[in-house]
């Protein structure tokens, strides 16, 4: 561990989509340099470790310093002087955490209990990208590597332990889930998109992901239909060749502007029997309708529209937030043995140095005495080491196992400072008189 660590604040610094407008958000890219803002913070002298996250939601600096104020005040001349922002504006936007409550915002933020979208994935992975860069470039040291390393156990546990991330809450991954309710398996399966807008994509990207093993794009710009369909390495076809796919395809996506329908309950029930029945999963989300609300009543035919998968959405919601009441137990959880780490970071320079100390004494007494034995084997030789290194261990598990339990009380300094007297460690530890 570096000289000082125990002696460091953990801080973390910044703002995100509830405390800053996207105006002020947008403007913190430093110019589109990625490597800038590293620059800039390695120069700031009271700031010893630091990771720095961006996304477009959120902008974080966390940070370890001997002087939290300094630091947190030159972190803004950072953030202000080089994206032109005035410090009164960006000052509004803040929030500033420090210790284990810095830990629990960071933990809160990788168990997507603070973004956007609770529950959404994308920002365990923005966490990791942000803590990959930093270790690239040097700026991780032993504190943020160990709270890097349990926020992302905290962040596993949130996601194995509790539903929050299971239920749908985008009218896109709705729809997804519903072909997954319907055919159980969605391996193999072919699927269609009517329309190419960002909902689409939205939907093809969750398909592609479940598995589905052909995406085909009908648009009425079939320049744009070619752009998606490369995209996730399907097909295009015009909107006329639409009916033609019916027999074909198992699932179908549908979200164009037409002011009527695209798809009719007379092509869908002939379509039926040439599919010999073969399920067929319709679902609309284009507002006008684009398929008939009539082909519902066809046998083997799945049809919903944009109001059922709103009230899917909204029920999901309300089942993540009671899964989030669980995460949040997890983190305080986390958190509480997180604390329990950094105050021992006090304890643990002094157990070293102990245990030095004690191995220093026992390896010169082993050699005088040995030295007085006359020739032994190496096999007696060991059994004396051996002999030996228990009698220390067993004589300081006691005193180590007490400072241990004094490192979360609050005069734990008097203890630490007579630990040092009494097994005189006050930087002598090294000089073993001779007797």
């Amino acid at each position: 561990m570096p000289d000082g660590a125990s002696n460091l604040s953990i801080v973390l610094i910044g703002l995100n989509h509830e405390t800053a407008p996207v105006e002020i958000r947008e403007r913190l890219t430093f110019g589109g340099d990625r490597e800038l803002p590293f620059t800039l913070i390695r120069g700031i002298l009271f700031v010893r470790e630091f990771i720095f996250l961006s996304t477009c939601n959120r902008v974080e600096v966390l940070m370890t310093t001997p002087d939290p104020a300094n630091a947190e005040m030159e972190i803004k001349k950072v953030f202000t002087e080089s994206n032109g922002i005035p410090l009164g504006d960006f000052e509004r936007c803040l929030y500033i955490y420090h210790e284990e409550e810095a830990a629990k915002h960071l933990f809160r933020v990788a168990a997507s209990l603070d973004s956007m979208v609770l529950g959404e994935p994308q920002i365990l992975g923005q966490i990791k990208d942000a803590y990959r860069q930093a270790t690239d470039q040097k700026t991780s040291g032993v504190i943020l590597n160990r709270l890097l390393h349990k926020t992302f156990s905290v962040a596993k546990r949130v996601r194995t332990e509790t539903g929050i991330c299971s239920h749908a809450v985008s009218i896109s991954f709705a729809a997804v889930e519903l072909a997954r309710k319907i055919f159980a398996d969605l391996k193999g399966k072919r699927a269609m998109l009517i329309g190419a807008g960002e909902m689409a994509e939205l939907a093809s990207e969750h398909l592609i992901s479940n598995g589905v093993a052909e995406i085909v794009v009908a648009n009425r710009t079939l320049e744009r239909a070619i752009d998606l369909a490369q995209k996730f390495k399907g097909r295009a076809v015009s909107l006329d060749e639409v009916y033609d796919q019916l027999s074909k395809v198992d699932i179908i996506i549908s979200s164009t502007g037409a002011p009527g329908l695209v798809i009719n309950y007379d092509n869908v029930k002939s379509v039926m029997r040439a599919r010999k029945n073969r399920p067929l999963f319709l679902i609309d989300i284009a507002v006008p309708r684009d398929i008939d609300p009539r082909t519902n009543e066809i046998d083997n035919v799945y049809l919903y529209d944009i109001d059922d998968l709103k009230g899917i959405v909204e029920l999901n919601k309300a089942e993540r937030q009671k899964e989030a009441l669980r995460a949040e137990r997890i983190v305080e959880e986390e958190v509480i043995k997180f604390k329990h780490w950094l105050q021992a970071l006090d304890i643990t320079p002094i157990i070293v140095c102990l245990r030095e100390k004690a191995e220093q004494i026992r390896l010169k007494e082993c050699r005088k005495t040995l030295s007085n034995m006359g020739s032994l084997t190496p096999e007696q030789e060991k059994a004396v080491h051996v002999l030996t290194a228990s009698i220390v261990n067993k004589m300081l598990h006691d005193p180590i196992t007490y400072l241990k339990g004094k490192s979360s009380r609050e005069h734990k300094d008097i203890y630490l400072d007579f630990a040092r007297q009494i097994f005189n460690l006050n930087g002598e530890s090294g000089d073993i008189e001779e007797e």
